[in-house]
């Protein structure tokens, strides 16, 4: 893929940037490891100082990235004002917590190991690799970057190369708020050099947003270098409602759940699994609801599905439905390609979905919601945990006992009782089985990337 802003509403390229060549990426790499040596030393009320500047630099340009993510991804323009507010809001939370998650913890009794103090605290590990995904272009990056130049590591994003100028602006950010020069910087390098990058010494871990195949691949070359990561690989989320669920809410929040961000999230909900007792209301219900939202231009703010960010993802998510379709799935509403310019799919609710279709176990990235009868909570829970997937699950039911039963019984790194799964800074968020490993957000998400250092004093 060229290193380039496609207009994935018109299909037109509006803007090529030629690759970082090995010695801009060799000065680039010597400059956050240098930044690191002088960021470890600076205070958390320096940093913090720093991050709330960035913050502010963020909200101050929030039209223009606005903008510019609707023209890179094809993003609905008041999502993506939403995504650089709350980038925003997670880099506060950081200025303001992370001295409190960092906090060195001492031991009550020091002399149980034979000493006059002993504990632990928290020390950076230097220079941390990012490499981000375009759905969510500034959020996903911001919330690896604050807690990480935080805790005092520096970081280097090789970004997702149909958003460089997303990566362009995250270059300077850091440094226009006062950080040290290379505390952060952007890489414009294809994938295929990821892996030089990462193998390099002065480079210790890496985080990664993206496929599942990609994430593999990463970690890997992380492990034969014996270097931390951690990844987030995408779901296939269910969207259990059972009998005593508020069907009426339960389906206006369905809408939203699958559809945000043009159905390209991985934490949007992506399974419906509906008990059969309510499963009539809940699929009409739903499926008029998704039939009434409005395709169209994304930076016209009554749109509420624009385009799919690239043409690969959106013949991808054609091809996952033709199969289902050929295989004997019932399309409620959409389950085609509009016949107009730009990479759009039409928003689709398929039902008679079975294991031998590719929809069945395959992520699904875009409109496409597919939706399950089921008998009881105990079916429920078996189509819920059959995937290979556990990033996050929603849960519709107001019996207390179901819904702890539900909680303590899903393979998932998330259980979203009677709401919607979303992220938040003051909450961990990750995965489990093929969505990945470690946490980000949260005290869990500025621990990472730290090491935990022992210290015993006679």
């Amino acid at each position: 893929m060229p290193i380039a802003t496609v207009n994935p509403f018109t299909g037109r390229t509006e803007q090529e940037f030629e690759a970082h060549d090995d010695t801009e990426v060799e000065r680039r790499i010597a400059a956050a490891d240098a930044a690191y040596h002088s960021l470890k030393g600076t205070t958390f009320a320096e940093r913090a100082g720093w991050m709330r500047a960035a913050a502010d630099l963020l909200e101050e340009d929030v039209e223009e990235l606005a903008r510019l993510i609707t023209v890179e991804m094809g993003r609905p323009i008041a999502g993506a004002r939403a995504e650089i507010l709350k980038s925003a809001k997670g880099l506060r939370f950081y200025a303001e917590h992370a001295e409190g998650f960092l906090a060195p913890e001492q031991l009550a009794d020091p002399a149980r190991v034979g000493a006059s103090a002993a504990g632990t605290r928290y020390a950076p590990l230097g220079v941390v690799l990012a490499v981000m995904p375009w759905n969510y272009p500034f959020w996903q990056v911001l919330r690896f970057a604050g807690p990480a130049l935080m805790a005092g590591n520096t970081g280097l994003l090789k970004h997702a190369s149909n958003v460089p100028q997303a990566a362009l602006y995250l270059d300077t950010l850091f440094e226009r708020a006062g950080f040290p020069t290379g505390a952060f910087h952007s890489l414009l390098i294809p994938a295929s050099r990821v892996e030089n990058v990462l193998r390099d010494p002065r480079v210790k871990a890496a985080t990664l947003t993206g496929s599942e195949p990609a994430g593999r691949s990463l970690a890997a070359i992380a492990g034969s270098e014996v270097k931390h990561v951690v990844l987030e690989l995408g779901g296939s989320d269910p969207f259990i409602v059972m009998p005593s669920a508020d069907i009426e809410r339960a389906a206006a929040v369905a809408v939203t759940a699958r559809n945000q961000n043009n159905g390209q999230s991985c934490i949007a909900a992506k399974r419906f699994i509906v008990h059969t007792d309510v499963y009539e209301e809940f699929v009409r219900r739903f499926t008029e609801g998704v039939a009434a939202l409005t395709v169209g231009d994304p930076l016209d703010a009554a749109t509420d599905i624009g385009p799919l960010a690239t043409e690969s993802g959106r013949n991808e998510l054609a091809e996952q439905v033709a199969d289902a379709l050929a295989q004997g799935a019932t399309a409620l509403t959409g389950g085609y390609v509009p016949e107009r310019p730009g990479w759009f799919y039409a928003p689709t609710v398929l039902t008679d979905v079975t294991p031998a279709m590719r929809l069945y176990l395959e992520e699904a990235f875009g409109p496409v919601a597919t939706v399950h009868r089921v008998a009881d909570q105990q079916e429920a829970l078996r189509v819920a945990n059959g995937t290979t997937f556990g990033l996050s699950s929603s849960v519709w039911t107001r019996d207390p006992d179901q819904q702890d039963w539900f909680v303590g019984a899903l393979d998932a790194g998330a259980v979203f009782v009677n709401g919607m799964t979303a992220s938040h800074p003051e909450l961990p968020f990750g995965g489990v089985k093929d969505s990945g490993v470690g946490r980000e957000l949260a005290a869990a998400g500025i621990r990472e990337f730290c090491n935990l250092q022992t210290v015993w004093r006679a």
